[in-house]
C-alpha cells in the first residue's frame, strides 16, 4: 500500500513554521535589551584616551654649513701667517684646510688648518655640532645647553650662582651650575684672583685719552708675555656672541713650557655649538705667544661664524 505524502503547506509543516519564528522573536527581543540603552556600569571609558602630551620644540638648524669653505681667506691669511711664504701648492693646500671625519654631516663638521713658519707653528680646528634630543620631553636647544655648560666646566670656568629669581632649569637634586640642566651663564664672571670683572672683547669700549690702557682683549697696552690674571684676558664667559659663549686660554702644554699658547670660544646658538680652537707655539728665539692677539683673532672668526649661522 502506497504511504501518503505530505505537501509542504500541510498542516504540520505550519505548526512547526509558527513555533520557529515565535521562538527567534523572543530571542531577538532578549538580544534587543541587552544591547540598547546606556553601557554597562562596569563598561569604563577613558577621558584622556588618544591625547598625548606635545613634544618639546624642536632647534632652529637641521643641517650644518660645510667648515672648510667657511672661513675667508683673508682670516685664514691673518691666523696663518706662516702660510704666505709657503709655495703656492702648499699654500692653497693650507688655506683649504682638512675636513674632520664625521659619519653625518648634518649632526657634526669640522676642519684643520695648519702652517709653520721657522720660529712659529699655528694650528686653527673647527668644530660644529648640532644637537637633538630624544627625550620628547627635552627641547633640543636645552639638550644643546646642557653639552654647553658640561664644555665649560671642563674648561674650569664655574658658573656663577644663578639670582634666586632666574629660572635655571636644573632638574630636581641636582646642585645649580653642575651639568644637567639647561643653565645660562649671566655675561660676566668675576676675576679668579677677586679683581673686577673682566672686560669682555663683545662688549669693549675705545679707549678715553689720558685714561688707562683697557684691558679689554681688544685694548692697545702692553701685551702680557705670561698666562693670564686679571688683565681681562683671562679665561671669561664672554657677552654679544650667539645666546651664550666663553673664551678659554691657557699657556704651556706638555713639555712646551711658556711656549705654547691655546684659545678657545665656544658659544651655542638654539641647537647648535661652535667651537674655534687655535693654538701658536713659539720655536727658535721667538717670544711667548702673545694672548691678547691669538684672543682676538680666533674672537674675530667666532663672530664671522655666528653671523653665518644667522644667514
Amino acid at each position: 500500500m502506497q504511504r501518503k505524502r505530505y505537501a509542504p503547506g500541510g498542516t504540520g509543516s505550519t505548526a512547526r513554521t509558527v513555533l520557529v519564528l515565535a521562538l527567534g522573536l523572543g530571542l531577538g527581543a532578549g538580544l534587543s535589551g541587552c544591547s540598547s540603552g546606556t553601557p554597562a556600569d562596569d563598561v569604563t571609558v577613558d577621558a584622556k584616551a588618544g591625547v598625548a602630551s606635545p613634544a618639546a620644540s624642536p632647534g632652529r638648524y637641521r643641517t650644518l654649513f660645510e667648515p672648510c669653505g667657511a672661513v675667508p681667506q683673508g682670516v685664514l691669511k691673518e691666523m696663518l701667517p706662516g702660510a704666505t711664504a709657503l709655495p703656492d701648492p702648499e699654500r692653497d693646500k693650507a688655506y683649504r684646510g682638512t675636513a674632520a671625519v664625521t659619519y653625518d654631516t648634518d649632526r657634526r663638521v669640522g676642519c684643520s688648518w695648519r702652517a709653520d713658519a721657522p720660529e712659529t707653528s699655528h694650528r686653527l680646528s673647527l668644530d660644529v655640532e648640532r644637537v637633538v634630543s630624544y627625550d620628547t620631553s627635552v627641547s633640543d636647544d636645552d639638550r644643546a645647553q646642557e653639552v654647553y655648560v658640561r664644555k665649560q666646566l671642563a674648561a674650569g670656568i664655574p658658573l656663577p650662582p644663578a639670582a634666586p629669581s632666574e629660572n635655571v632649569g636644573t632638574p630636581t637634586g641636582t646642585p645649580s651650575g653642575t651639568p644637567g640642566g639647561p643653565t645660562v651663564p649671566p655675561a660676566h664672571k668675576p676675576s679668579a684672583t677677586g679683581g673686577a670683572d673682566p672686560v669682555n672683547a663683545a662688549a669693549s669700549t675705545a679707549p678715553t685719552p689720558g685714561a688707562p690702557t683697557p684691558t679689554g682683549p681688544t685694548g692697545s697696552g702692553p701685551t702680557p708675555s705670561g698666562g693670564p690674571s686679571t688683565t681681562g684676558l683671562e679665561p671669561r664667559v664672554l657677552e654679544g656672541l650667539g645666546e651664550v659663549a666663553y673664551l678659554d686660554d691657557v699657556l704651556g702644554g706638555p713639555g712646551a713650557s711658556n711656549r705654547q699658547r691655546s684659545v678657545g670660544v665656544v658659544f651655542r646658538t638654539s641647537n647648535v655649538i661652535v667651537t674655534v680652537s687655535y693654538r701658536e707655539e713659539a720655536t727658535g728665539s721667538a717670544g711667548a705667544p702673545d694672548a691678547r692677539e691669538l684672543q682676538e683673532r680666533a674672537l674675530k672668526l667666532a663672530r664671522l661664524l655666528a653671523d653665518r649661522l644667522e644667514e
